[in-house]
């Protein structure tokens, strides 16, 4: 097996409850092939990069993703176990942001390919054939890497649509949408940490009825869609027969909000990390997707609009301050950039499986290993030797100030190449390997 810094094998061991001894061996040893390999990330490309090619049987590493018994949900609440640990204050909110993002893939026999719509596909929006998964990620601060926000992904579903009718399936069953597998993986989030407050992050696909918070401590904040409709708080019972009403007086769409407020009712905020906005605050219920729980609506735009907004911001979180509301919905943008790191930079979903379980396991295994890659650097590295080494390289590159996900790939492979060098050191030569010429290459003596 490949050689591995030490400090990235103390990571890796907190995971290998998830796997046999001899399953844990193969995933360490992909793990460190996955991070090292510069070029496609095929399974057979990992197996290279670790230094088995040709030592070990290339198909251990397609049996690891798609024969072996493990379970990705549990080595992401693993990894999940560390990471809140390490990363987040006992005393603050679990932060989580869910999204779905498309993997490209060709071919008619891969199991869950179908055409998706994606924003990243082309200007505007477009359609891309692969699969589709729906990613939770822990959002996080880390001082050592700057002051945005990192997502961090640890849950994974891949979403298939339900089935055109046709004759012979007319009434084909329906499937899981993907906000209500986003609704199981913070579920199991919620179940491990019981005593944690939960706070997620999503974007307009994602305020409806299935993500509706199922207990108090589960905050949900979003963008509010254009043609939600707010009410007025539930009024107090008049003490008349009949049933009492539910919900209060029609508010309207944001939209209409906004154009029946007045100029005094819009407050001007300082957003950290954002500047100034002017925001309208609106407390009541969305009655026909969260029902009777109660919520706080902001409506933003820019000082200089006198009319109009630029979005509008739902919470179930009425104690938070607005701008707080605003800085919290502005972290979501993390899980976007993590999709754009481990595609661009990373190499999740260039793997080429076609089995189910392949499907449903290569991709959240690169995520994974990004995951953990961030966490070994921020732990591990020196993010502003980095910076330096880039910025002198570089000089016109001279608003640099953070680490990017390039630079922590950089930075541990070479720690695992001076692993490997050091692992190499330490062997002593065996007779075959000394010269047979070696003394007649001594000084002779006078």
């Amino acid at each position: 097996m490949p050689a591995l810094p030490s400090s990235l094998t103390a990571i890796l061991s907190l995971l290998r409850p998830a796997f046999t001894a001899p399953t844990s061996q193969i995933f360490e040893a992909l793990v460190a092939g996955f991070i090292g390999r510069v070029g496609e990330h095929t399974v057979t490309g990992m197996w290279q990069a670790a230094r088995l090619a040709g030592r070990l049987h290339h198909s251990r590493a397609h049996d690891f993703f798609a024969r072996a018994a493990w379970c990705p949900d549990r080595l992401g609440l693993l990894l999940l176990d560390f990471l809140v640990e390490r990363f987040t204050d006992p005393e603050a909110p679990i932060v989580l942001a869910v999204d779905g993002s498309v993997f490209r893939r060709s071919g008619r026999k891969v199991h869950g390919t179908s055409w998706h719509h994606d924003s990243s596909a082309a200007p505007g929006g477009g359609f891309k054939f692969g699969n589709c998964f729906v990613v939770v990620g822990l959002v996080v601060r880390i001082a050592a890497l700057g002051e945005r926000a990192w997502c961090l992904p640890v849950l994974f579903r891949l979403w298939l649509p339900t089935p055109k009718p046709t004759e012979a399936r007319p009434n084909p069953s329906k499937r899981p949408s993907q906000q209500e597998l986003a609704a199981g993986l913070v579920a199991k989030v919620a179940e491990r940490f019981p005593k944690r407050r939960i706070d997620v992050l999503g974007d307009s696909a994602f305020a409806c009825k299935a993500m509706a918070p199922a207990a108090d401590r589960i905050t949900l904040t979003s963008r509010l869609r254009s043609n939600a409709v707010i009410h007025a708080p539930k009024p107090p019972p008049t003490g008349k027969r009949g049933r009492p009403r539910v919900k209060g007086r029609r508010l309207g769409t944001p939209a209409e909000i906004a154009a029946g407020a007045k100029a005094s009712e819009w407050r001007r905020l300082q957003v950290p990390g954002r500047g100034e906005v002017c925001a309208l605050v609106v407390e009541g219920l969305w009655y026909s997707v969260l029902g009777p729980r109660a919520v706080r609506v902001a409506i933003v735009r820019e000082p200089t609009d006198t009319e109009g907004y630029r979005i509008a911001l739902i919470t179930t979180d009425v104690k938070a301050a607005v701008a707080e509301v605003i800085a919290h919905y502005a972290d979501r943008w993390s899980i976007e950039v993590a999709f754009q790191d481990a595609k661009q930079t990373v190499g999740v979903g260039e793997a080429r499986n076609r089995v189910k379980a392949a499907v449903e396991r290569t991709v959240p295994f690169g995520l994974l290993c990004q995951t953990v890659a961030i966490a070994w650097y921020a732990l591990n590295a020196d993010p502003a030797t980095d910076v330096d080494r880039r910025r002198a390289e570089a000089p016109w590159y001279s608003q640099k100030r953070d680490p990017s996900m390039l630079d922590i790939l950089a930075a541990l492979r070479r720690e695992l190449i001076r692993a490997e060098f050091r692992q190499g050191a330490g062997r002593a030569p065996s007779p075959r390997q000394i010269p047979a010429r070696l003394p007649s290459r001594l000084p002779v003596a006078a």
